[in-house]
């Protein structure tokens, strides 16, 4: 309970269904979940949202989950939305060992309410704060048995920056490859990073 969670994934494409799936059947709460954004009904992020398991989501878009947005105009849900690339610098920093990054970005919206402007050789910046998590779900498309792996389109932009972010990574793979099989070149995440791997739903 409590925990905040990074999720990989693209409006539900590259999201690890299988890995949510555990989150739901272990009952856990007061949740906050770190991702691109809440998924579509009945896929992705959306049924820990339907699930009532989470309390907070810091996401980029919900436009496609009127769940979301229905719990958070309710007050069950605290909904914080950030410019996404933004939230991709964030986690980026968390995983750097950053304490955050300067943005002008959001300068005079309401994305700037109570947050620091520092200016930098005459421009003016938002700091916006770095973001890690005590644990992260990942969705590759090839894995190898020690975790490298490999990410497909769109998959690749919050699942490689989540890996560096988090205290405990978890990825699940489309495909799972023996040790030396996969060429140097595709691996975007190193196994080192990668504490636990399962094998996804199209793994034979």
């Amino acid at each position: 309970d409590g925990m905040q969670i990074m999720i990989g994934g693209f409006l539900a494409d590259g999201t690890p269904e299988l890995l949510i799936d555990a989150v739901i059947e272990s009952g856990a709460k007061n949740l906050t979940i770190i991702a691109n954004d809440t998924g579509v009904p009945g896929r992705g992020i959306s049924r820990l949202i339907d699930t009532d398991q989470v309390d907070k989501v810091i996401t980029s878009h919900v436009g496609l989950n009127p769940k979301t947005i229905e719990r958070s105009i309710e007050g069950s849900l605290d909904l914080q939305l950030v410019p996404q690339g933004t939230l991709a610098e964030q986690i980026r920093c968390g995983g750097a060992g950053l304490g955050g990054a300067l943005t002008p970005t959001g300068l005079g919206t309401e994305v700037a309410e109570g947050k620091r402007i520092i200016e930098v050789q005459g421009k003016a910046y938002l700091l916006e704060e770095a973001l890690s998590a005590d644990l992260a779900l990942l969705k590759s498309a090839i894995s190898d048995e020690f975790g490298n792996s490999f990410y497909e389109g769109t998959c690749k932009n919050f699942n490689i920056v989540m890996a560096y972010a988090a205290d405990l990574v978890m990825v699940e793979c489309d495909q799972l490859v023996e040790i030396g099989e996969m060429n140097p070149h595709l691996v975007e995440t190193s196994g080192i990073l990668v504490d636990h791997l399962i094998k996804g739903a199209k793994c034979e």
